[in-house]
């Protein structure tokens, strides 16, 4: 069975950081992608960054890029996303997910993946 955990969200003012952790567990390193979505309610899910556990490609989404910055722990089996600059329209539930490294596989992570955490809220305000 796959679990998808993530940890980290809270309330930051904007400018500030914070950075989420997620771990991954029935799935082998290396042949597993993770990403983090994010999701306010009333609107779609954005996919906003992705990682390979084989080589470290990374993916951004243009609405985070420069400000976040995705990675990952062999050692730990765990991935971070940090989140720095961060600005009130970041306000959302951020969801980490994994799924397999198939071909192609950044074409889509940012898309859906197969397997989804609980998520954690992010609030950004003054």
């Amino acid at each position: 069975e796959v679990q998808v955990v993530e940890s980290g969200g809270g309330l930051v003012q904007p400018g500030e950081s914070l950075r989420l952790s997620c771990s991954v567990s029935g799935l082998t390193f290396g042949e597993y992608a993770i990403g983090w979505f994010r999701q306010v309610p009333g609107k779609n899910r954005e996919g906003i960054s992705c990682i390979s556990s084989s080589d470290s490609t990374t993916y951004y989404a243009d609405s985070v890029k420069g400000r976040f910055t995705i990675t990952i722990d062999p050692a730990k089996n765990a991935t971070y996303l940090q989140m720095n600059s961060l600005k009130p329209e970041d306000t959302a539930v951020y969801t980490c997910a994994a799924d397999r490294l198939w071909p192609n596989w950044g074409t889509f992570c940012l898309i859906r993946m197969d397997y989804y955490g609980k998520g954690t809220l992010v609030t950004v305000s003054s």
